[in-house]
């Protein structure tokens, strides 16, 4: 056992109090997604977006007792009931307890790093060998210096092996992942362009890559890839086993020959002098490669080629994500239905934990197998863990959940199969929850997700909060301390959901939100949301409702100050304001001469409070408007130092939006407003690399057809065959967003990686594209804009602006969430 006490010594670092020692059970890292338990240790983090050590008193305030810190001015005189650690660097400390706790155990180490297919190969080696092995992996994609530490900190005694992945994105970082993994067995994916930028050339990049192989028994590769071969082939310690395949002549395990059929690819391999014949249920070139790598594992293991088949067969493709969609009757269901392990459980009742827009929350899970865990300590642990994070009401599916209902009390109901609970199932019984469903993939809790999820049109936008976390980071990274944080929500947060985006928000702890309407700010209050809200062009009758729902107006002229300031005397009742002053954009706001007016009438006003005081800039985005730009804060700055002035005390002032947070980081006041650069676009393209789209709209092929010379096709015979033709009709139109103007070759969308252009006139719902020469079938997925056409590509082919792109996308496309 490990205890507090003996931390310093594997860690260098200085035990500053230690009240009581106890065992070490479990190591956090994010003050937001707690198990709270007697061992667990807190690491306050510290880095350029984020410090750990601020949530420390509301971690104590929860019952966490045990801190492993870096800042050597922390006071601890609050914390009279904790154990503290004083180390150099808390990431550092958390590698150096995962490396002691990893040489507790000599059971056999994978190890796997590559470019790309880490994750998956993970997975399917883990579902493969399962029943082999009482084995434990990586959740998720923990393969970073946080993630891999807190993966090995999983092993246990029981486990006979481990699978870990490690990913490394500069030189230097795979020499600490090692020291922590100590792989026995290595797999070498491939090698890609990620992280390029931070490596002198690819050669550095593989070398700095197999550093994690160094002390491995036996490293497995494609030797197609002819620099890892060389590199892995030149590093080779003398004890070490390269075990190679591939196309190659000279490859160990070669493949003779790849039939690629519709859905599914026959391989005839060669190994150890015999020939083998396998079907793999995929036909694309990275799924046959990660599932070949997890064969050769498998065939150097003597599992019989039989068995290797059967298992085989049994793979799918990895949805490694946790999904948020609609479900029926006003429900989200959170979709995590690939696998169900313990580690994975917690993660997904961690972002369950998140969601605020419902109250009642619902699990439906399977049984959780092949642990190695006693199964009553293992259902006892699932019935802690669920309820503490306040579900409540769980349905458990499966014979182990049957076997140990005693463990459970009576909020939760028992299923043998998936199939007895489908018969019982009344969509009428689910209303207003958030519901996670998550089981092994045996279970096949798909069925339970087609009948709880709302009804979907063939059209989608995929949004990734991992992305829109990742955006609202770098622009909290470019904020000067003390500097707050509004974040623009209107027009259903720019077309991307308001209340999932507001979740996210309120969760990452920003200052304020804005919408346009107060229609838009009562939803969200409806919905969960407690932050402060701004309602940027409210109408003079809605000032009771902004009242009853806490919503703070702007308030941009005169007349509409008076009028609300003789309402709110007439209720006697207080309400924040913004006052928008117009500095030259012309739109909305106070004039400079107007200032004296406004303020002679809210100082005797003992119920309107001015809150933030902000202008908006006419041409941040552009570099030819710099001095215009300046002009305007100038002005503003005259202009509420004279409302300061007569108030007598400092008010919140703001005028950079996201075009002007990367260009006037010098004018940042005491807020700026995030809009656009949070949903992944930089209008000024200066840092553009450094944000990640969020969303992909994406529909599927409803119909092909083969056009002959001369005929026509859609509306008004707008679409001309000059040639002998295919065209396929894809199912969005401009009643879903996809706008007329994309009409006759104007708009390109992804089929199977290719640039089709559109054909004829879109249609409210349909529309046809020229697919001549491309591989397509009915069913196939088209990407609007993602992958392959970024939304600016596709906003500039229209001559106009990532905004309307993304404000345009109806409503009746379902959006769905999702979080790696």
């Amino acid at each position: 056992m490990l205890y507090f006490s003996n931390l310093d010594a594997i860690t260098h670092g200085k035990q500053l109090q230690l009240v009581e020692d106890k065992v070490v059970t479990d190591l956090l890292t994010d003050s937001r997604k707690l198990l709270v338990s007697p061992g667990a240790v807190f690491f306050a983090i510290q880095g350029t977006r984020h410090n750990g050590h601020q949530f420390i008193p509301d971690l104590y305030q929860k019952g966490v007792r045990q801190f492993v810190v870096q800042d050597q001015q922390l006071s601890i005189l609050a914390f009279p009931g904790a154990n503290f650690l004083l180390v150099a660097n808390c990431i550092d400390a958390l590698q150096a307890i995962a490396s002691y706790h990893r040489q507790m155990f000599s059971v056999p180490v994978v190890g796997i790093t590559g470019s790309n297919g880490k994750t998956i190969v993970k997975e399917w080696l883990s579902e493969l060998l399962a029943e082999y092995f009482n084995l434990v992996k990586s959740p998720k994609s923990y393969n970073s210096q946080l993630g891999v530490p807190l993966s090995v900190w999983q092993l246990q005694a029981r486990h006979e092996l481990a699978i870990f992945e490690a990913g490394i994105s500069m030189p230097g970082e795979m020499e600490k992942l090692v020291q922590v993994i100590r792989p026995t067995i290595g797999i070498f994916t491939n090698i890609g362009t990620a992280h390029d930028a931070n490596f002198k050339d690819e050669q550095e990049k593989i070398i700095e890559k197999a550093v994690l192989f160094h002390e491995a028994d036996l490293v497995i590769y494609r030797r197609d890839h002819a620099k890892i071969h060389e590199i892995l082939v030149q590093n080779r310690p003398d004890n070490q086993e390269l075990l190679d395949w591939g196309n190659d002549s000279e490859a160990q395990l070669k493949i003779i020959r790849c039939d690629r059929g519709p859905m599914s690819a026959e391989l005839n391999l060669l190994y150890r002098s015999a020939e083998l014949s396998l079907t793999i249920p995929f036909n694309d070139e990275a799924s046959i490669e990660n599932c070949m790598h997890c064969i050769a594992f498998m065939l150097h293991e003597k599992i019989a080629l039989s068995k290797i088949q059967i298992a085989v067969n049994r793979l799918k493709k990895v949805a490694m994500r946790l999904e948020l969609k609609q479900g029926i009757n006003q429900c989200y269901l959170v979709d995590d239905t690939y696998n169900n392990d313990f580690a994975g459980l917690q993660i997904a009742l961690n972002f369950l934990d998140q969601q605020k827009q419902r109250n009642d929350k619902l699990v439906i899970l399977s049984d959780l197998l092949q642990t190695g865990m006693d199964e009553s300590e293992l259902y006892k642990k699932v019935a802690s863990v669920i309820f503490g994070k306040g579900v409540r009401k769980l349905v458990g599916i499966g014979p182990g959940f049957m076997r140990h209902n005693a463990l459970f009390d009576d909020r939760t109901t028992f299923f043998e199969t998936t199939k007895n609970f489908l018969n019982v199932f009344q969509p009428a019984d689910y209303n207003n929850e958030l519901i996670l469903i998550k089981g092994a993939r045996v279970f096949e809790f798909e069925q339970i997700v087609k009948q709880l999820q709302q009804k979907i049109h063939g059209t989608v936008l995929e949004i990734s909060l991992d992305a829109l976390t990742h955006n609202l980071n770098y622009y909290k990274s470019k904020l000067r301390a003390g500097v707050k944080l509004m974040v623009m929500v209107k027009a259903y947060a720019y077309g991307s959901g308001s209340f999932e985006v507001a979740n996210l928000l309120q969760f990452n702890k920003v200052d304020y939100l804005a919408v346009a309407y107060a229609d838009e700010g009562i939803a969200l209050r409806e919905n969960g949301i407690h932050l402060p809200i701004m309602v940027m062009n409210p109408s003079m009758d809605s000032f009771n409702k902004l009242l009853r729902y806490q919503l703070e107006p702007e308030i941009f002229s005169l007349n509409q100050l008076g009028y609300l300031i003789a309402h709110m005397t007439e209720i006697r009742k207080e309400i924040k304001i913004h006052l928008k002053l117009d500095t030259g954009m012309h739109r909305l706001g106070l004039a400079a001469e107007e200032i004296e007016e406004a303020m002679g009438n809210i100082i005797p006003c003992p119920f309107v409070k001015i809150a933030t005081v902000f202008t908006h800039l006419s041409g941040a985005d552009e570099e030819a408007h710099n001095e215009f730009s300046k002009q305007q804060m100038h002005l503003f700055e005259a202009m509420a130092g004279q409302i300061e002035r007569v108030l007598q005390r400092p008010v919140i002032k703001h005028v950079l939006n996201s075009a002007g947070i990367v260009r006037f980081s010098a004018h940042q006041y005491d807020m700026v407003r995030l809009g656009i650069g949070l949903y992944g676009v930089e209008v000024n393209q200066i840092a553009q690399q450094d944000l990640l789209p969020i969303s992909v709209l994406k529909t599927n092929i409803s119909q092909i057809k083969k056009i002959k010379k001369g005929e026509t096709i859609g509306y008004s015979r707008k679409g001309i065959a000059t040639k002998d033709l295919v065209t396929a009709t894809i199912a969005i139109g401009y009643a879903d967003g996809y706008s007329r103007g994309f009409s006759n070759g104007k708009g390109q969308v992804v089929i199977n990686g290719a640039l089709v252009p559109v054909i004829g006139n879109v249609c409210m719902d349909m529309t046809m594209v020229d697919i001549t020469g491309i591989p397509a079938r009915e069913g196939d997925e088209v990407i609007i804009f993602g992958p392959g056409q970024s939304i600016k590509k596709l906003a500039d082919s229209l001559g106009t602006i990532p905004y309307e792109i993304l404000t345009n996308i109806s409503e009746r496309v379902k959006r769905i969430f999702y979080s790696e």
